[in-house]
């Protein structure tokens, strides 16, 4: 597997590249793509990292699986190429968004706007085998996806952490709190949203207004 990240990712995870683990799921991916269709296209696995530089993480969304339908996925979670019907989920972000800051819905669900102003789109799990939710969970991406969260939070200080359902909660669980805003809720999905988890709990206000509060550029949603 071709790593193809930004340097300053390069260098805060050169150690986890190494490690055995690594080297097996890297040897297990090149299988899957090489006999199955797996998503996103390879050159995307690693976009959440390339469009956001470790030094200009402001905002991290933890989101589980990459998209599995044709076309959809683009390494970052939550987001869809252009073109792509915008999914359930990301429609009601979009919502929400709307509700509390007044932005009007986009017609794309291409979120590349909101990683390259800092806001780290990570799913768990990097890469998945086409109509095959799940399918590359457990091989190693979970090991490395901690490892990320965890350099994010031992090594930068007033990052934001957005936690939407029951997995990211527990996957974000050991981020500092004494240094980082966590901000959680449930997940954007109609089955969590629509039974009052997700609506009205106005994450994107709260992320700028602690953004402004640190002096940094607030993201324009």
């Amino acid at each position: 597997m071709d790593v193809k990240i930004d340097g300053s990712w390069k260098e805060v995870l050169q150690d986890e590249f190494s490690k055995p683990y690594f080297k097996h799921l890297s040897h297990f991916i090149k299988q899957e793509y090489k006999n199955y269709t797996c998503y996103p296209p390879g050159k995307q696995i690693f976009s959440a990292f390339e469009y956001t530089p470790f030094n200009k993480v402001k905002v991290v969304i933890l989101g589980q699986d990459p998209y599995h339908g044709v076309g959809q996925a683009n390494g970052l979670c939550f987001s869809v190429n252009d073109g792509v019907p915008i999914p359930p989920s990301l429609i009601n972000i979009y919502k929400e968004i709307e509700a509390d800051i007044l932005k009007p819905i986009p017609t794309s669900g291409n979120l590349e706007r909101w990683a390259k102003q800092g806001v780290l789109l990570l799913n768990a799990t990097l890469t998945v085998r086409a109509h095959q939710a799940g399918s590359h969970q457990r091989k190693g991406w979970e090991i490395f996806t901690d490892a990320v969260i965890k350099k994010i939070s031992d090594e930068k200080e007033n990052v934001v952490f957005l936690l939407w359902g029951g997995y990211a909660k527990k996957k974000g669980a050991k981020v500092d709190t004494s240094k980082h805003l966590v901000l959680s809720c449930g997940h954007p999905s109609p089955l969590s949203a629509n039974r009052g988890y997700w609506f009205g709990n106005k994450h994107f206000s709260t992320v700028n207004k602690y953004l402004k509060e640190q002096e940094v550029a607030q993201i324009n949603w």
